[in-house]
């Protein structure tokens, strides 16, 4: 199945396009837009929290209603919408940075987002068919195993379709990093964007095995009536918050050092300045990845594990502030003394130090076994998680997006409505969660649907639903921006900031399909900044120039995924209707079948003739 591609480019229609893509750059705005659709959900979701929370003794909903969408949202914004905005920005970035053609595995990148998106699609139909589900994201045992209707049943299928996706894409990326990175490129040299990416993934690979055992027990349990998690039958609910929070603390790690790579690429870039103590860095994020394994038991301080365990997972907790205070230094150390230029993504890496390190010192009280007791499933927890999740990933998500928008699409963002969508949601975070440490301390519970009047918490509830007003009308700007841009917005060269570093600057804006056309050499750290103090155009070619082989796109992996899909219902009815066993086998037979059909027929992609490479003259400028 060798073919070769000409002058005439195949045609085909773009739907069909990205259903059989293969390509890092098409995955990457799949998975942009997947994420970005679930971003929105997630939002809306958090939107109807805060008016049932506006004022005490609401009845905008119920506490069924509540329990659910309280679930979901921190199901959709965890699972379905940090991970996979994070996933297109590395697919995107991370190939073009260590200088390689496409990622290792080609056919698993798309396997993998397909997985992800059918498991998210699976999970959200929870809402369509009776319920969806209610024991909120950490789905504790106890709660799960006494959950009427099928609500966790979705949660525990389509976290474990999208989990499968997630571990192969982990996968890939580590060995893509190992194995693809061009000449000269050494792991010292790498980019931190592309270290993070490097570190997440391994934490990806030792950290969601746990989760897919506890879901599967769950599963099990719930639709096949073992008894692991029924203390009345001799199992054991606490095994449930090991498994889940084994995988559930090294997660946030995996949401976070993606964004702290993408700040240390943006603040070198707009101080004009190289990145202060990178080696230091590098050891900090391996760091962080390696103490990440090591305090999932801060989640369950009041479980009764006694001091000791308290004590050593407290002080191992405290410890991680370590590397990521060496990290704080080094950025400010960056922007210190820099010719600082104020764009919208470096905006976003200013406000993110302050807002971060405030999630960071709430992090280190709770980390106090003892004070835990007190904070323990308050609003308390709640501010200080979101001053991470959101002062930290999605600051990072909207700075990388900002950022590498011009390299994705060619165009970069409208710069005033990027600035006015900033201070937006940058004044309606804030607002929003620094009030909410406060009603913690006051007693407000977490997760809980309504509050009685003369608390004290009316006034700061009141405050906390006004702010998520503000982060829903930057959102919307965001989007109108998007749009305005992809009509309106003016073509761009290479290097759009004009102060790129690192490789993904060095090809034209969007790349080609096949990335360089001849692999460059990397002569140190910021190879493309290297070049242009020689003087140079662009980065020198390591070989000449070659035919390239580039892989044929397949339709396979979304088959393989939809097969999992259509199991999913079989296992969610197979007790309550007599086809719930033919779907099982039907969909498995699907999968199965599909994947034997990609082991046997030989794929061998095709070549794209030297001839028909665009002639240019400047080496790896494609």
């Amino acid at each position: 199945m060798m073919n070769t591609l000409t002058g005439q480019q195949r045609k085909s229609s773009l739907l069909w396009d990205y259903l059989t893509t293969v390509d890092h750059k098409k995955i990457a705005i799949l998975y942009m837009i997947a994420g970005g659709f679930f971003f929105v959900v997630g939002g809306l979701e958090a939107m109807l929290i805060r008016i049932q929370l506006l004022r005490p003794g609401n009845d905008f909903m119920g506490a069924q209603q509540f329990n659910e969408i309280m679930t979901m949202h921190g199901t959709t914004m965890i699972f379905l919408a940090a991970m996979p905005l994070l996933f297109g920005l590395m697919n995107a970035v991370v190939p073009l940075q260590i200088g390689a053609r496409d990622v290792s595995f080609p056919f698993l990148n798309a396997l993998g987002f397909w997985l992800f998106f059918f498991g998210g699609i699976f999970l959200n139909l929870s809402w369509f068919l009776g319920g969806a589900p209610d024991a909120g994201w950490t789905s504790y045992a106890s709660l799960a195993l006494n959950s009427k209707g099928h609500g966790i049943d979705f949660f525990v299928l389509g976290l474990q379709i999208s989990g499968l996706g997630t571990l192969i894409a982990g996968i890939n990326f580590l060995a893509t990093i190992i194995n693809m990175r061009a000449p000269g490129l050494t792991y010292m040299r790498l980019p931190l964007f592309t270290w993070t990416t490097f570190v997440a993934s391994a934490l990806i690979l030792f950290a969601f095995p746990p989760l897919t055992v506890g879901l599967a027990l769950m599963m099990l349990d719930r639709l096949f009536g073992t008894n692991f998690f029924n203390p009345e039958l001799g199992g054991n609910t606490i095994i449930w918050e090991h498994l889940f929070w084994i995988f559930g603390h090294p997660e946030v790690y995996i949401l976070i050092l993606p964004a702290f790579g993408i700040f240390s690429e943006i603040i070198p870039v707009f101080a004009r300045k190289r990145l202060f103590g990178y080696s230091s860095m590098v050891f900090a994020i391996v760091l962080i990845g390696f103490l990440g394994f090591m305090v999932w038991v801060h989640h369950m301080f009041t479980t009764g594990l006694g001091p000791i365990a308290n004590a050593i997972f407290a002080v191992a907790t405290m410890a991680i502030a370590v590397p990521t205070g060496i990290k704080i230094f080094n950025w400010l150390l960056t922007i210190w003394g820099g010719n600082v230029k104020f764009t919208t993504p470096m905006l976003y890496a200013v406000a993110f130090i302050p807002s971060f390190v405030l999630g960071g010192v709430t992090g280190v009280m709770l980390a106090a076994a003892a004070a835990d007791y007190q904070f323990h499933d308050t609003y308390f927890v709640v501010a200080h998680f979101h001053y991470v999740i959101i002062g930290g990933v999605v600051f990072g998500i909207l700075a990388g997006v900002h950022f590498w928008w011009p390299k994705m699409f060619g165009k970069v963002l409208h710069e005033t409505m990027g600035k006015i969508s900033f201070v937006l949601f940058f004044i309606g975070f804030h607002l929003t969660f620094f009030i909410q440490h406060f009603l913690g301390l006051m007693g407000m519970p977490r997760r809980v649907y309504t509050y009685l009047p003369g608390q004290g918490l009316d006034t700061g509830n009141l405050i906390s639903s006004i702010g998520a007003f503000f982060m829903a009308g930057a959102a919307a700007l965001l989007v109108v921006n998007i749009i305005y841009t992809s009509i309106k917005g003016k073509y761009v060269g290479n290097d759009p900031w004009l102060d790129g570093r690192t490789l993904e600057w060095a090809v034209s804006s969007p790349p080609p399909e096949y990335n360089f056309k001849q692999l460059p050499f990397v002569r140190g750290l910021d190879p493309l900044w290297i070049e242009k103090q020689a003087g140079n155009e662009g980065m020198a070619p390591a070989e000449p120039v070659e035919d390239i082989h580039m892989p044929n796109g397949s339709i396979m992996p979304f088959i393989i995924s939809f097969g999992l899909f259509v199991a999913a219902f079989g296992f969610l009815y197979h007790s309550d209707y007599s086809w719930g066993l033919p779907v099982i086998f039907i969909g498995l037979g699907i999968t199965f079948f599909t994947m034997l059909l990609r082991s046997v027929v030989d794929d061998y992609g095709y070549h794209i003739h030297k001839e028909d490479l665009p002639n240019d003259d400047k080496g790896v400028k494609a």
